[in-house]
């Protein structure tokens, strides 16, 4: 391998470490939850924006940030929001009031907005050629992925041996060696044509998403009968309805809505959203509350998902190559609806083994089908708008998992409160925790065991819900994806940096 390729997979691995903490940060807050209420005496709703204010944030600059990093340079930026993601992650743990830590933590969503679309703009342009570009976007999903259930595992360590804030000073560490990383070994790359900034564009852009976003959080947490919530999303899709109007009519849009023409953009971003959507969040409750399991029991358990993940981008990256794209994602839709749909027959009484197995299941189908689709999107992707290309493509994934959470996370409920039956009635019914705490102080077993039965029921139709789209968009792709990729070109040197 020449100096320029070892260069080049090099930069890849910091910035897939990167991609690692911000996927890791999205749910190591989770287990910290409890120590936070208590160190700084945070309520309720103190508690909801501390994650809250987290993903606003991110979803309302990650559009704007693709088009600045085309403008003012990509490395610039990423280098810029590393540093923020740094030292806004020790504000996050030496905080010392509610106020605080919400402070931080949406300026960690900020830096993170950025660093998403930069980091994989910046694979575009390092890898050039489309089967390499494969390769590396496949390590770049599969490290953002893992982070995910990561989090609870180091989370729960952290807790069990430092304080709550060690689980935000495990940033700074990938921080500095990211940046020690894009200095020496990543490029400068922009748009040579020096487009200006569609400011409107980006006005509507993070105001839409933060309505949108805000709106959908509400309707997930409070349920659909809220009417705030249902201001917040309606406001939020008539912005956005106004920027692409708006996107169409200028000179330098914002978003390049053109992209959508392409085959491979469109249907790469639509089965992202698929398997996004299929993204299940109810484990580290079902552990909780059904298996009374602690934080770090539960995050250890998520390691069969690790496991699945790991395999099925390592299959993945074979497959694509000799099958195509096509029968690759069908082959990953195939086995994630499979893995749900296994997991919808979980019950109370289920051993860990059969959750293991499904979970590890639906891991390996991610694996296999979430890079071979993003890779299909990212090689209709120029070296110019690249940064834009890819906020574009981040960003409705983000709405999309959001729309998931509160759709879903509304269905678990109804499905939990009609099988409570007589136990319907506050606070049992807010959420299985709520239940599972009233039936201990009470120390009422049977309404212990009927709690618990109804959130594994909700959960069963949830994953069910799951598995249905993900085996109907299976033909789907078979039909409209790319067949055979690319075969790996001889020499990797002859791969440039791009524009």
């Amino acid at each position: 391998m020449s100096r320029s390729a070892t260069h080049r997979w090099s930069a890849l691995g910091a910035m897939a470490l990167a991609m690692t903490v911000i996927g890791l940060d999205m749910t190591v807050l989770t287990v910290a939850l409890p120590n936070l209420a208590l160190d700084l005496g945070a309520g309720s709703a103190a508690l909801q924006w501390f994650s809250t204010a987290y993903t606003l944030a991110l979803a309302a600059v990650m559009l704007p940030a693709g088009a600045f990093g085309d403008r003012y340079g990509r490395r610039r930026l990423l280098l810029g929001a590393l540093l923020v993601f740094g030292l806004a992650s020790v504000a996050c743990a030496y905080a010392a009031s509610p106020g605080q830590l919400i402070a931080a933590r949406t300026v960690l969503g900020v830096a993170a907005a950025a660093m998403i679309p930069m980091t994989m703009a910046t694979v575009t342009v390092l890898f050039a050629d489309p089967a390499e570009r494969a390769r590396a976007m496949n390590i770049w999903v599969t490290a953002t992925a893992i982070g995910l259930p990561l989090g609870p595992i180091l989370g729960g360590w952290l807790l069990n041996t430092f304080w709550w804030g060690s689980v935000f000073l495990i940033n700074v560490p990938v921080v500095l060696v990211g940046v020690v990383a894009v200095v020496a070994l990543v490029p400068e790359s922009r748009d040579p044509g020096q487009r200006p900034i569609d400011l409107p564009g980006a006005g509507l852009a993070v105001a839409g998403m933060l309505a949108l976003t805000y709106g959908l959080i509400r309707l997930g947490e409070d349920g659909l009968g809220d009417p705030l919530g249902w201001l917040g999303f309606a406001a939020g899709a008539g912005l956005l309805v106004a920027l692409v109007r708006h996107q169409r009519r200028a000179a330098y849009p914002l978003a390049d809505l053109e992209l959508f023409r392409r085959a491979g953009f469109r249907w790469g971003t639509v089965f992202a959203v698929v398997i996004t959507f299929g993204l299940f969040f109810t484990l580290p409750q079902y552990y909780r509350a059904v298996l009374e399991v602690d934080a770090l029991g539960s995050g250890v358990r998520l390691l069969p998902m690790i496991a699945g993940l790991l395999v099925g981008s390592r299959v993945g990256d074979v497959l694509r190559v000799r099958l195509g794209t096509a029968r690759t994602v069908g082959l990953g839709l195939g086995l994630l609806g499979l893995g749900l749909g296994l997991g919808a027959f979980t019950s109370v009484g289920s051993g860990f083994g059969f959750v293991a197995a499904w979970v590890a299941l639906t891991g390996v189908g991610m694996g296999i089908a979430l890079p071979a689709v993003m890779a299909a999107a990212l090689d209709d992707l120029t070296g110019d708008r690249a940064g834009a290309g890819s906020a574009l493509l981040q960003a409705l994934r983000q709405a999309a998992g959001t729309i998931a959470v509160a759709f879903l996370g509304a269905v678990l409920a109804a499905v939990y409160r009609a099988q409570l039956g007589a136990a319907n009635r506050p606070p049992i019914d807010d959420s299985v925790n709520a239940g599972v705490a009233v039936a201990r102080q009470l120390g009422d077993a049977a309404l212990l065991e009927r709690v618990r039965e109804a959130f594994v029921a909700g959960m069963g139709v949830m994953l069910a819900l799951c598995a249905l789209l993900c085996l109907a968009a299976l033909p789907v792709a078979l039909r409209v994806l790319p067949g055979r990729a690319a075969a790996p070109v001889a020499d990797p040197s002859e791969s440039g940096h791009g524009r």
